[in-house]
């Protein structure tokens, strides 16, 4: 399902559903310099904290896989092959010769370490060409297939692959080039992989592509509203969390949008969240599919000015399952809750779909979330 939303992003309440066991937490500290920032100041403050990381070998990438890219202990979680919440069409063992690293003429024959940030807008220089937060295991062939293209939507596809990821014209407004477009339940982690590339290297990137869908590292107005809109729809996963916890060791950075969702409009859209001008009923509504959670889950948000908040959780059938606050008095700034996947105290919610809704005197914004069996 595709959530559409404005080219102008007046968003000054972002809900974004960080559903997790066990949260990824950075260091003690970690971003306490960008603490209270918004814009550019912002983004700088990230760079200098992420900036400096360390660097590895072409060749250790198939290594640093086994722990950034698992996926059951042994399978590579392969973004272009995957179907989130069903079989996928094919799965490869991590470091099994005959996949890793071989040609292919077509899909499920061989892996590879694909650059979602294409290497030759960077010249195939380092560190980016080794930096594990845009570098992720895919399949050969439709690596092969999405080449160098810019990520975008595409409405009538020259080529499809067998997880339903699409080559074709670009749909989205200003750009009709051809792109490759990823399924919907990754579309949130390649935005954040575009977002912390965009900052990490800041002012870093002399000589770099100029291309349709980026100037160096900075994103084209067109590119950057649509990953805006990515990384709303398909908020941070547990996958992503964990991923970000297992580079860290590696490389000793972070990816910060990760850590903190909110920071994309913070530095992207800084004067929606500040100015107070906002209907709750015109923000983005956000999906959890790709992630279905268990037991308990946070959901954050950010309040452009004092508001009265009311947060209740629906079944699919409309049917109220649960308050977690009512009328509550909350100051403006970034916000947190849990539903602790209950209807009442000590019974736990059936698997299933359900709705969480916040409401202001502005209006109500709605987000869908998954749930499994705790």
């Amino acid at each position: 399902m595709k959530i559409l939303l404005p080219c102008k992003f007046s968003v000054a309440l972002a809900l974004i559903l960080l559903c997790s066991l066990s949260y990824a937490d950075p260091p003690a500290g970690y971003y306490d310099s960008a603490a209270g920032l918004t814009g550019p100041v912002l983004q700088q403050a990230l760079h200098d904290i992420i900036y400096n990381h360390t660097s590895i070998s072409y060749n250790e990438l198939w290594t640093a896989f086994y722990t950034t890219d698992d996926r059951y202990g042994d399978k590579v979680w392969d973004m272009y092959s995957d179907t989130p919440g069903e079989t996928p069409p094919y799965e490869y063992t991590l470091g099994y010769d005959q996949n890793q690293g071989g040609s292919a003429t077509g899909e499920s024959e061989s892996y590879n370490r694909e650059h979602s940030w294409p290497s030759s807008w960077f010249n195939d220089a380092y560190p980016m060409r080794t930096d594990l937060f845009h570098i992720v295991p895919t399949d050969t062939y439709v690596n092969s297939k999405r080449d160098k293209y810019p990520y975008g939507e595409v409405s009538n596809p020259t080529w499809t692959s067998l997880n339903k990821s699409y080559l074709g014209p670009c749909s989205y407004p200003e750009y009709s080039g051809t792109v490759f477009e990823p399924i919907d339940g990754y579309k949130g982690d390649f935005a954040r992989n575009y977002f912390y590339m965009a900052t990490r290297y800041l002012n870093d990137d002399n000589g770099w592509d100029n291309n349709a869908m980026v100037n160096g590292a900075v994103l084209k107005p067109w590119a950057e509203a649509m990953l805006i809109e990515w990384h709303l729809n398909d908020p941070v996963s547990t996958k992503e969390l964990d991923r970000n916890d297992a580079v860290y060791v590696i490389q000793h950075n972070r990816n910060p949008f990760i850590d903190h969702p909110e920071y994309v409009l913070l530095i992207y859209d800084p004067t929606s969240v500040e100015s107070g001008e906002f209907q709750a009923a015109s923000v983005a509504l956000y999906q959890n599919v790709p992630n279905p959670f268990s037991g308990i889950t946070t959901i954050g948000f950010i309040l452009p000015e004092a508001a009265v908040v009311s947060i209740t959780v629906y079944d699919i059938s409309g049917k109220l399952v649960n308050t977690i606050a009512e009328n509550s008095q909350l100051q403006e700034g970034y916000h947190e809750v849990t539903w602790n996947g209950e209807t009442a105290p000590g019974e736990p919610a059936s698997s299933g779909i359900y709705f969480c809704r916040l409401s202001t005197r502005e209006g109500v914004t709605t987000v869908r979330m998954m749930m499994i069996g705790s």
